[in-house]
């Protein structure tokens, strides 16, 4: 994994943990772990809260259309995703 795909699953760690309240679960949390579905703090209100606190932090721009389940299937599947957006 490339030293900005580690940052950036750094930060999206930390942003999980700041936006879910998960009082620093987050932190052991590996690209495997499951998301939506498995995180009860993870609903659907919450998910606009990651979702608003992706665009601030990363500085990117998130469509409606961009956002499936499988975004939020996993730590690995919702890091991809905003490594993508940041590259474009």
């Amino acid at each position: 994994m490339s030293e900005r795909a580690q940052a950036i699953e750094a930060q999206l760690k930390a942003l999980l943990d700041e936006a879910l309240g998960l009082g620093g679960r987050a932190a052991a949390f590996t690209r495997q772990t499951a998301l939506l579905g498995a995180l009860p703090e993870l609903d659907s209100m919450a998910i606009a809260t990651v979702l608003a606190h992706l665009e601030e932090r990363f500085g990117i721009l998130i469509d409606d259309e961009d956002i499936s389940a499988e975004v939020f299937e996993t730590v690995g599947s919702l890091a991809d995703f905003v490594g993508a957006k940041v590259a474009a």
